[in-house]
């Protein structure tokens, strides 16, 4: 009795809207090509019912191409006049339905509330600030490797995706960042990089968060996800490699540095940042060396032909810059060169 009362309620007393419009059309359809028919075949003996109910749908649609209309007063005033009010007021129905599907999904869209189907894309987790995300997306998109690659932002606290994201074609889920529902939402399972922002930069409890982060993406991604992590204090910068995360980058670890060599070499922050934007200039760049032992000027040479300075190699033991012509890169270092554009995969393999 319960399962028949709940289906009287669902469907009789409150149908949905999909259900209210084909009720409608089919008794709208149904009224017209019966009164069509009724009143017109006695003087045009050839209709049949498929003509009657393409007569009511052109109509009921207000299309009207001509080719039946009713020649009798019952045809024409008791069928065709109310068919042409209903067949309006139907059409209007439909269409604010749609128009208000359509506003709800992008609402529900702006506001982080859909489930995404992506994949190979780029998470981005927390919203610090609103330049600081947009800084972030000018400079991935400098570089090839993001170009057209879907953004995905995930945030527990942003009410509504800003405009100026918006426009930028990133997508949204709003949710507790270390639950897997949130996580489910993102796909992050099927993403292929994502980036862990500071909430609150300068502040060493965020590295808290983004620790817990960091362990949900590592225990829910079913493959490898090249996570890097932002963390505040770089005594955290342990426990989050441990926690699986490629690679962490430690603010508060480059400020002494800058502002010293700033102190020393005035102007070498311009430097710097030349080197390390992708916006414009030249940039540091990391290549994989395939082709095997070989000297550091052999590795140089092949460098030098697409256009590209080596200034050392980054290998087991870290980065090792400025390094003589005799020394030898093995397969699987990496090389540190300077250049315009990255070098395409595979030119040094």
């Amino acid at each position: 009795m319960n399962v028949v009362f709940h289906w009287m309620r669902v469907v009789v007393v409150r149908p949905p809207a999909p259900m209210r419009v084909i009720v409608l059309v089919v008794a709208l359809l149904a009224y017209g090509s019966t009164g069509y028919l009724y009143f017109e075949l006695p003087g045009k003996p050839e209709l049949s019912w498929l003509d009657s109910i393409w007569w009511a749908f052109v109509t009921m649609t207000t299309i009207g191409y001509g080719d039946y209309f009713p020649s009798s007063s019952g045809g024409r005033f008791l069928v065709a006049v109310p068919m042409g009010f209903f067949g309006i007021g139907l059409l209007g129905y439909v269409l604010s339905l749609a128009a208000s599907a359509l506003v709800q999904a992008r609402t529900k869209e702006l506001r982080g509330m859909t489930e995404h189907k992506l994949t190979d894309h780029l998470v981005i987790f927390n919203f610090p600030s609103l330049a600081k995300v947009e800084r972030l997306l000018d400079e991935l998109a400098g570089d090839p490797t993001f170009q057209g690659r879907v953004v995905l932002l995930v945030d527990e606290d942003l009410e509504e995706l800003p405009p100026e994201l918006a426009r930028r074609h990133v997508r949204y889920v709003r949710g507790n960042p270390t639950r897997d529902e949130t996580l489910a939402r993102a796909a992050v399972a099927q993403a292929k990089y994502a980036i862990v922002l500071a909430r609150q930069p300068g502040d060493p409890h965020s590295d808290n968060l983004n620790l817990a982060i960091t362990l949900a993406i590592e225990s829910l991604a079913d493959r490898a996800v090249h996570t890097v992590v932002e963390c505040v204090d770089f005594s955290v910068e342990g426990l989050l490699k441990k926690a699986g995360c490629d690679s962490v980058v430690c603010t508060s670890r480059f400020d002494a540095h800058f502002l010293s060599h700033e102190l020393l070499n005035p102007g070498v922050q311009e430097v710097i940042e030349d080197l390390t934007s992708n916006l414009g200039g030249e940039q540091l760049y990391l290549t994989r060396w395939e082709r095997g032992e070989a000297p550091f000027k052999v590795v140089a040479e092949a460098c030098a032909k697409h256009g590209h300075l080596a200034v050392g190699i980054r290998s087991s033991r870290g980065p090792r810059l400025n390094l003589k012509a005799e020394e030898l890169v093995v397969a699987g270092d990496s090389v540190v060169t300077i250049g315009h554009e990255r070098l395409p995969a595979g030119t040094l393999g």
